[in-house]
């Protein structure tokens, strides 16, 4: 496979991602801020997107064993909405958690 052809096999993928709700204009977005001087800033930033997600799952699934439950520590450590790179169904995902936390509804 050439350079154009995986061109555009990445930006057919990214379309479908875009098309079926997995990420939103903000990623366009963030693409737009990589240039020559700083080629791999997209990859950077996601990289540590999924780097500070893994921590933040670890405290809460912490927070979650704790008895009884402190919901609003466990909301407080909802901040994937604060790293927001246009994944869309984490911040939606995030959104109702945080709403769960708040309502204190220990089943949902």
């Amino acid at each position: 496979m050439d350079v154009s052809q995986l061109q555009r096999k990445h930006r057919d993928h990214q379309t479908a991602m875009l098309r079926e709700g997995f990420l939103e204009d903000q990623f366009n977005q963030l693409q737009k801020l990589q240039d020559e001087s700083s080629p791999y800033f997209v990859m950077e930033v996601v990289t540590m997107f999924f780097g500070d997600s893994e921590k933040l799952l670890n405290s809460i699934a912490l927070v979650l064993e704790q008895k009884p439950m402190d919901f609003k520590s466990v909301d407080s450590h909802v901040q994937f909405k604060g790293i927001y790179v246009g994944a869309a169904r984490v911040k939606d995902v995030c959104s109702n958690f945080s709403n769960i936390c708040e309502a204190q509804n220990q089943e949902g």
